[in-house]
C-alpha cells in the first residue's frame, strides 16, 4: 500500500526568513494514487498582519484570521496525519521553507525534502517550455478549475491530487495495477456520485399512456417492442 499526502500551504509573503508565516495549511491523502477522503485543513493565526498583495491572492485577511489557532496548537493534529507518508506538493521548496520554519519555532524536527515529490520539476520535463503552474496545468489535462477564483490550500491539494496522477500516467497508470485497484476506483468513482433510486411505478398505465405509446409505435419502422409482444402492424 502506497500512502502519499498531497500538501498545499498559502502564506503571508515570499520567505519565513523576512518574517512571513503560514496562514493556511491543507492536506489530501492518498493510497495507491486514489484520495480517500481523509483530509486536514486549518487556517492559522500568523500573529501578524497580512500584507494587501498576499490578501489579494489567497482572500485571508488579518482579521479573518486572528480568531484561528497558532501553528503551534496544530502542529500536532499535522504532523500525525502526515505520518511517515510522503509529501506530494508543487514548488516543494517554496512550502517546505514555511513548514520546516514553523516546525523549528514549534521545537519539531524539520521534514527533509528526501521525503518530497515535487510535481512542478515532473511538470517542466515533461512539457518543456511550457507555462507548469497549476492553472496551466488544469487546463492542459481538462481539469476543473473553475472554483479557483483565489488560491486556497485545500482546493488547490484536491486539483494537485488530479494533476499528479495526469503526471504519473493519468487514467492509464492504474490499468496494470489488478483487480483490487480496479475495484477500489470503482468505489472512489461512485462515492463522487450522489445516485437517486427511482421508486418502482406502483400504478397501471392510463388509456391515454397507451394510445401515446401506440402512436409512437405507428412511426417506428420494425419496433422491437412490437416483435416481442406480437402486435406489429
Amino acid at each position: 500500500m502506497t500512502r502519499e499526502i498531497i500538501l498545499d500551504t498559502e502564506t503571508t509573503g515570499l520567505d519565513p526568513d523576512d518574517g512571513h508565516r503560514l496562514v493556511e495549511i491543507g492536506c489530501l491523502e492518498l493510497i495507491n494514487h486514489l484520495p480517500t477522503g481523509n483530509t486536514f485543513h486549518t487556517y492559522l493565526n500568523p500573529l501578524r498582519d497580512v500584507p494587501p498583495d498576499a490578501a489579494r491572492i489567497h482572500g485571508l485577511t488579518t482579521e479573518f484570521l486572528k480568531n484561528h489557532p497558532l501553528f503551534a496548537e496544530k502542529v500536532g493534529e499535522f504532523i500525525d496525519f502526515i505520518g511517515d507518508a510522503v509529501l506530494v506538493i508543487h514548488n516543494a521548496e517554496f512550502d517546505m521553507k514555511f513548514l520546516n520554519a514553523e516546525l523549528k519555532a514549534s521545537g519539531f524536527k524539520p521534514l527533509p525534502m528526501s521525503r518530497v515529490i515535487d510535481t512542478l520539476p515532473m511538470a517542466r520535463q515533461k512539457f518543456p517550455g511550457q507555462p507548469a503552474n497549476l492553472d496551466a496545468l488544469c487546463r492542459r489535462f481538462k481539469i476543473d478549475n473553475s472554483e479557483r477564483k483565489l488560491h486556497g490550500a485545500l482546493l488547490d491539494s484536491e486539483l494537485l491530487s488530479e494533476v499528479y496522477l495526469e503526471l504519473i500516467g493519468g487514467r492509464q497508470h492504474g490499468l496494470g495495477l489488478g483487480k483490487e485497484l480496479a475495484a477500489q476506483q470503482s468505489q472512489a468513482l461512485n462515492a463522487k456520485i450522489k445516485r437517486q433510486k427511482r421508486t418502482d411505478r406502483s400504478f397501471p398505465p392510463t388509456e391515454k399512456e397507451l394510445k401515446a405509446h401506440d402512436a409512437l409505435l405507428d412511426k417506428i419502422k420494425g419496433a422491437l417492442w412490437r416483435e416481442k409482444t406480437g402486435t406489429e402492424n
